[in-house]
């Protein structure tokens, strides 16, 4: 009799589980997504990248948004929801492990983007720097805004080094990021402007237009750094996307797209 009220009571508590309390494993679940917010200059890059990462990994679900690195960094500050966050330098990683919003043991710097000045009008010299900022026919000069932009902040430490500055000014319109300064020049309603070298290389680009590099000696290192957020050092999806950016094939696809090499020790 003891035995069957035992047999009993252990039924009962097992109906009293709800489906999904009965459904429920032993172990805690592994994350089959990872959410990603990256510079806009890694738009046609991470494309190729996340295709690559999904044929090595197709059980995880990737999720990408794109934009400037600083609205980023205010977006994560206030709850935004992402894993990953892959920013054109390691100013904004900084600051966001300053904010507590991100794991500083995962800081990565994954490759080293350059500038170019670039101009979607085949008449127009780009043989020197600053003729072409000087020149009349040359009326709006796109640039990402500096104050969110690393790209855009590169363009204008260039042009400060060059004394071209107070020349350029005048005809400055800024992008809210470098893929939206690219349109500006792209479509015409820019002349020339300061993009990132991975967005003329891409195959939407690549046949619009020419282009002159922005000597790295001019500007910051643009250093491109992931780092993982608080909610995605929790996440392994994410600790696998990261390891993947440190990868052979990853760093083959972002050298097709002119990225250099991080530069040894930055972190």
């Amino acid at each position: 009799m003891p035995r069957f009220c035992l047999i009993l009571t252990l039924i009962l508590k097992f109906h009293a589980l709800t489906p999904a309390q009965a459904a429920a494993p032993t172990s805690t679940a592994v994350p089959s997504s990872v959410s990603i917010a990256a510079a806009a200059n890694l738009v046609y890059a991470l494309e190729a990248l996340n295709i690559a990462f999904r044929a090595s990994s197709p059980e995880i679900t990737v999720t990408t948004a794109l934009g400037a690195s600083g609205t980023f960094v205010a977006q994560i500050k206030n709850g935004a929801p992402y894993d990953v966050f892959l920013s054109a330098d390691l100013d904004y990683p900084h600051a966001l492990i300053a904010a507590g919003q991100a794991d500083a043991r995962t800081l990565t710097p994954f490759a080293t983007g350059r500038l170019v000045l670039w101009t979607s009008h085949g008449d127009l010299p780009l043989n020197d720097i600053a003729a072409t900022v000087r020149d009349p026919s040359v009326k709006k000069l796109a640039l990402a805004q500096p104050a969110t932009a690393p790209y855009g902040r590169a363009a204008q430490e260039a042009l400060a080094q060059l004394n071209l500055w107070r020349d350029a000014q005048p005809k400055i319109v800024f992008g809210e990021n470098i893929a939206q300064t690219a349109q500006f020049i792209e479509s015409g309603h820019a002349d020339a402007g300061f993009v990132a070298l991975s967005l003329v290389l891409s195959a939407n680009l690549k046949n619009r237009g020419h282009w002159l590099e922005v000597p790295a000696t001019l500007h910051a290192p643009l250093t491109q750094g992931a780092i993982l957020t608080t909610r995605g050092a929790a996440n392994p999806a994410a600790r696998h996307y990261l390891a993947f950016l440190q990868s052979a094939t990853a760093r083959a696809i972002l050298a097709r797209f002119g990225y250099a090499p991080p530069t040894p020790n930055t972190h």
